[in-house]
């Protein structure tokens, strides 16, 4: 059994150390080694993997906050030079906690623990457990990574490369793609009506022909989408 593994480290000498690790392991195969969190949960998004290797002292989102918020967890093994966060590792039920400067010997001993617990006991592995979507997302603001509760979010406008998240208090500007931040909200709760527009169920103040008023915006709902998001209302009409 070969296990894909990703690797989230921002000291570039600590990551090109892991991936050599990585690459010497037969029963390994690298997926991707990423300088931060933000790359990472894009490469998870399209590439489950089953270890994580996961720094935990990162700008923007901290490996610890990063693994809460994940929606699809792999096996984590934690990478660091801060010795205070084992406990709370551990809490976490990650496979194991190495400690930098890392030696070859001992990332063995923990890819060794990480592939028994994929072998003989998957279905009580962080990588088998139920999924539990977070009630919130970060998204970056300038140098800042902001944290917005879905509960807040009224519509999504979407402008080229960014997202301007439009909450009751405020508006958040994001350098992403609409596609990303899209794949980040439940379906149940937000539908897509336009190119550039998402927008979120609870919000919708009414529906005409081809807009959707939210407080003092109306939203145009383009052909391409209509017929999905007629059937969005009618299917929560009966519920």
């Amino acid at each position: 059994m070969t296990a894909s593994c990703v690797i989230v480290e921002d000291e570039p000498l600590a990551r090109s150390l892991m991936a050599d690790y990585v690459k010497k392991v037969p029963s390994l195969h690298l997926v991707e080694a990423c300088s931060s969190a933000m790359d990472a949960m894009e490469v998870l998004r399209k590439h489950p993997v089953d270890i994580l290797f996961l720094d935990i002292q990162m700008p923007e989102i901290t490996g610890i906050t990063f693994l809460k918020i994940l929606q699809k967890k792999p096996l984590v093994i934690f990478t660091t030079a801060y010795s205070q966060y084992a406990l709370e590792g551990y809490e976490l039920d990650v496979v194991d906690y190495l400690l930098k400067p890392i030696t070859f010997d001992r990332f063995l001993k923990a890819v060794d623990k990480a592939i028994l617990r994929l072998h003989t006991a998957p279905s009580v592995s962080v990588a088998s457990a139920p999924e539990q979507k977070p009630d919130f997302v970060f998204v970056k603001d300038g140098t800042r990574m902001v944290k917005i509760m879905l509960n807040d979010i009224l519509y999504v406008e979407g402008m080229k490369d960014y997202v301007t998240i439009h909450t009751r208090e405020r508006k958040i500007t994001s350098l992403q793609r609409m596609k990303a931040l899209e794949e980040q909200l439940p379906s149940d709760k937000f539908i897509r009506i336009h190119h550039s527009y998402i927008i979120a169920l609870k919000a919708i103040d009414v529906v005409h022909k081809n807009e959707v008023q939210i407080g003092s915006a109306l939203l145009p709902v383009s052909d391409s989408y209509k017929k999905a998001f007629r059937e969005f209302i009618e299917k929560n009409q009966m519920q």
